[in-house]
């Protein structure tokens, strides 16, 4: 009995959290038909229940060594029941194992799984409706992510490394390296899994850029509290960005073309000592691209009712093409000079 108990521990941590459930629940119905239909069986046949125990387990595991059999209508009745109800339950437990090993091995045979991610790069920590949009995005924009989720690797994006697991269980965090991430992005089913990640998060890495994204004010207040630097509502954040759109109708638009574009990118590049010192508005007027606001102290300041002064270690969030996925076209001086009329065409 003793290694059997072995077996089913080691059957139930190759499995995935999906499938424990149902591993439990089909081996307690095991246990309970082969106690009651040993126990009934020893009383029918008149034996020790210790010899009706042997006889259910011999049965339900289809040894069937013929030793002890039954010897009147009410034991071949009990036999009947045993064989109808706990070899198919034993039966689904092994299919669940082998299905999930067979998936084990396809998934390894044509590669599903992504390597870790050399050098730098994002993590994402839980799964919600807006996640596999937001893997999309950056996996768009070869940005290398590591996602720790509860989800099937395969239904990832390929450049997407998976840490399958609890994002609330430490050991699972861990194993993301999140002390070699850039910036994580907590997500959740509930507003209590992002708290839970985000306190693991920052007690595994202090000093990781954490962003989180939740619905409840006091949580919001929790993170903010617990040093995380965005804390964003999603449902705050359509609404505010519908409200816009009714104001100024094409607001909406400017912000989907921001967000959206395949051409254009949205860059956070540090200042440089030339630029120190200098109003944003000037800063401005210099640089090509469209200089969106200023980073000062992790706060992002848009400069339009202020003129901030670009301050060492400040970083400048701009709008500009994207040279990985466009390649601009400028005249050369010549043409520049040349009046219109003279132009070809």
């Amino acid at each position: 009995m003793r290694n059997d108990g072995a077996v089913i521990a080691i059957l139930i941590r190759l499995l995935g959290p999906h499938h424990r459930k149902h591993i439990a629940i089909l081996l307690a119905v095991v246990a309970a038909c082969v106690l009651a239909g040993g126990g009934a069986f020893a009383a029918t046949q008149g034996l020790p229940f210790t010899t009706g125990l042997y006889w259910a387990i011999t049965t339900a595991t289809t040894v069937g060594y013929g030793d002890v059999t039954p010897h009147n209508g009410a034991g071949r009745v009990i036999a009947s029941l045993v064989m109808l109800t706990a070899i198919p339950l034993l039966a689904s437990v092994f299919a669940l194992a082998t299905g999930d090993a067979a998936a084990a091995g396809i998934r390894r045979i044509l590669a599903m799984r992504s390597h870790f991610p050399e050098g730098r790069y994002r993590l994402v920590v839980g799964m919600n409706d807006a996640v596999p949009t937001i893997l999309a995005e950056l996996a768009a924009a070869d940005i290398a992510v590591v996602l720790v989720a509860d989800t099937d690797p395969a239904m990832l994006p390929a450049e997407v490394h998976a840490v399958r697991g609890d994002p609330t269980d430490e050991r699972v965090l861990r194993s993301a390296r999140p002390e070699g991430a850039v910036q994580a992005l907590i997500t959740g089913q509930t507003d209590g899994d992002v708290l839970v990640s985000a306190v693991l998060l920052r007690k595994l890495a202090p000093d990781l850029e954490l962003a989180a994204l939740v619905a409840s004010p006091a949580v919001r207040e929790a993170l903010t509290d617990l040093g995380v630097h965005q804390v964003v509502s999603a449902h705050a954040l359509i609404a505010s960005t519908l409200a816009k759109s009714l104001e100024t109708p094409h607001a909406a638009d400017m912000l989907a073309q921001l967000v959206g574009s395949r051409t254009d990118r949205l860059a956070e590049i540090p200042v440089d000592a030339a630029t120190v010192g200098k109003q944003l508005s000037a800063v401005r007027d210099e640089r090509a691209g469209l200089v969106l606001g200023l980073v000062h102290g992790g706060v992002f300041k848009l400069g339009l009712s202020e003129d901030p002064i670009v301050a060492d270690g400040d970083s400048l969030l701009v709008a500009e093409p994207d040279p990985h996925r466009v390649k601009l076209i400028r005249p050369d001086n010549d043409r520049i000079r040349r009046p219109l009329d003279d132009l070809p065409g």
